[in-house]
């Protein structure tokens, strides 16, 4: 049976459940009880809070202590020794006691107490002795949470404030986040675009060398990263074909389904494996494959298919053959495809293109966006499947040199490895959840931006160490990302749909504790082209639209931006 108190815990110092610190003056609210521990679980507690004391403690000065008792405050408990803190997950009243509350609280960790103040340093998160119903229950102080999110030693970048305080730095620590990847969630509008280009930014600048590659399929980044990032798009990617594995070719050049679409690519397997065979570098080589990334002639697949078709006899079907011949020859005359299938590409430029998209060296730029907005939507997923295989395979032929981590930044993420019930058997769905599973092992860390967590595959959200949620509005979603959040952190997560545009809960491995985060502003030749339009301000005006809808239609006719 619970220690329920049967009256409301109401500060009395002649009771003993309620004196106040001894070391600490019983005027501040900081030292003074605000209730007590009524029972203990391995994960967290339940409390009984005094609504007096509440009451006070809103009136403080301090920001930290008038939050304290309140959903997603800190308080902690005086345990031996020790501070054991906790983060409060919920309230509600307690109906045997006329104006007590009850609330269950989350155990974060422990640090140790200064004697002379009282106050907590050298905290660890964990917990190693735990209270005993009874424990008093104090606000945490300003000065408490200094300490609790100060940082440990390790390298790490300062994103904004902690909530509610104004002057506490909040921090993710860089090793911790990649090295476990992450992923940064919220709804359509809540500046999610403008945060992840913070985070990118502070990364970049704590790293000047550093190999990220960001896929960009709205083209907002190009202008956030002009000065310190390298932007490919449809004009300058030059991304040879001959780069595509099998796969990524059949998604590209097969147009059937079912039974006629395994023909067609047995048909392209074979005419594909004898048109790398033909260069110069196959040859020396000797034994290849047909995924071997081996430059060859887009003609020589092309005469290789007209070869395989003039030797069937009469009764065979040719209509496979066609199919692929009369694809091969739309890809080399149709100007959108230039940037992949131009005759310009049959060089063997591989080396120097990874260097480009990776950034090694990086020339000052660690960070290549990749601009997929102007390229046909049909190869859209194919151009990132190609890119993110590409970091992959780089990184296990590379484990002979020096480690050289590589950071895989996807926005609109669930385009790309979507849930069961979107997925279509794409590369790229395929490739990035290999690297969500298994990267880690080779230096590739992942982070993955998307407005939709519940439409993501639900293995890959769950391989993310950090999660950054801001916002949220659809219940799916909600439910979704608490179900991958660590046990500790569910009474911040119950704070998700309340965020004000901007601020994030994080928690996991990039944080000693989860925390609710204020981001910093971020200057505006640094933000990202996300900004929603002022339709009052822009209807509001007139003059030289005739001259715009003729320059709009030129360049649509042309392709190009």
């Amino acid at each position: 049976m619970r220690n329920r108190p049967q009256q409301p815990p109401e500060y009395d110092p002649t009771r003993t459940n309620f004196d106040p610190v001894e070391e600490a003056p019983p005027s501040e609210n900081g030292s003074q009880p605000i209730g007590v521990i009524l029972d203990v679980s391995g994960a967290g507690s339940q409390i009984a809070i005094d609504l007096q004391r509440l009451s006070e403690c809103m009136e403080d000065a301090d920001p930290a202590i008038s939050q304290a008792g309140q959903v997603g405050s800190q308080i902690k408990v005086r345990v031996g020794n020790s501070w054991l803190l906790a983060n409060v997950r919920n309230q509600r009243q307690d109906r045997k006691a006329n104006g007590g509350i009850l609330a269950d609280i989350d155990f974060l960790g422990e640090g140790q107490e200064e004697k002379l103040t009282g106050r907590v340093f050298g905290f660890r998160r964990g917990v190693t002795r735990y209270p005993v119903p009874g424990a008093h229950v104090y606000p945490c102080t300003t000065s408490d949470l200094k300490q609790i999110y100060a940082s440990d030693g390790r390298a790490n970048i300062q994103i904004g404030k902690v909530y509610p305080t104004k002057d506490i730095r909040a921090g993710l620590y860089i090793d911790a986040m990649l090295g476990k990847h992450f992923a940064l969630l919220g709804s359509t509008g809540t500046g999610k675009s403008t945060s992840a280009a913070l985070i990118l930014h502070k990364i970049c600048e704590a790293a000047p060398e550093g190999h990220i590659v960001m896929i960009d399929p709205h083209g907002e980044y190009s202008a956030a990263f002009r000065q310190n990032g390298m932007i490919l798009d449809a004009s300058n990617l030059q991304m040879p074909y001959w780069l595509l594995n099998f796969e990524e070719h059949c998604e590209i050049i097969l147009t059937s389904n079912g039974d006629e679409r395994q023909a067609d690519s047995d048909i392209l397997a074979k005419c594909l494996l004898h048109a790398r065979m033909k260069s110069r570098l196959a040859e020396s080589l000797g034994k290849i494959t047909v995924d071997s990334p081996i430059p060859y002639l887009l003609s020589d697949l092309s005469n290789e298919v007209t070869q395989q078709m003039g030797k069937l006899d009469k009764a065979t079907n040719s209509a496979p053959y066609m199919r692929i011949k009369s694809k091969l020859d739309e890809l080399k005359s149709d100007p959108r495809y230039q940037f992949m299938f131009s005759g310009m590409l049959v060089g063997d430029t591989m080396a120097e293109f990874i260097s480009k998209v990776f950034r090694m060296p990086g020339d000052g730029k660690p960070i290549s966006i990749i601009d997929v907005s102007g390229l046909p939507s049909e190869v859209t997923t194919t151009v990132v499947a190609v890119l993110s295989r590409l970091v992959f395979d780089f990184a296990i032929w590379g484990r002979e040199e020096k480690p050289r981590p590589i950071l895989l930044v996807c926005e609109e993420a669930h385009r790309y490895v979507p849930n069961e019930a979107n997925a279509d058997g794409s590369a790229v769905g395929t490739i990035l959840s290999r690297i969500a599973k298994e990267g880690r092992k080779y230096g590739i860390s992942l982070g993955l931006i998307t407005q939709r967590p519940s439409d993501l595959a639900e293995g890959v959200l769950s391989q993310c160490g950090t999660i950054i949620s801001m916002r949220l509005n659809n219940e799916r979603d909600q439910a979704f990302v608490k179900a991958a959040m660590p046990e500790g952190a569910k009474g911040f997560l119950d704070s998700i749909p309340a965020l004000r545009n901007r601020e994030c809960i994080v928690c996991g491995e990039g944080v000693s504790i989860p925390i609710r985060v204020s981001f910093d502003n971020l200057d505006e030749a640094k933000r990202p082209a996300s900004e929603d339009p002022s339709f009052v301000e822009l209807w509001s005006g007139s003059g030289g639209e005739e001259e715009a809808v003729q320059r709009t239609v030129q360049r649509w006719r042309a392709q190009s931006g």
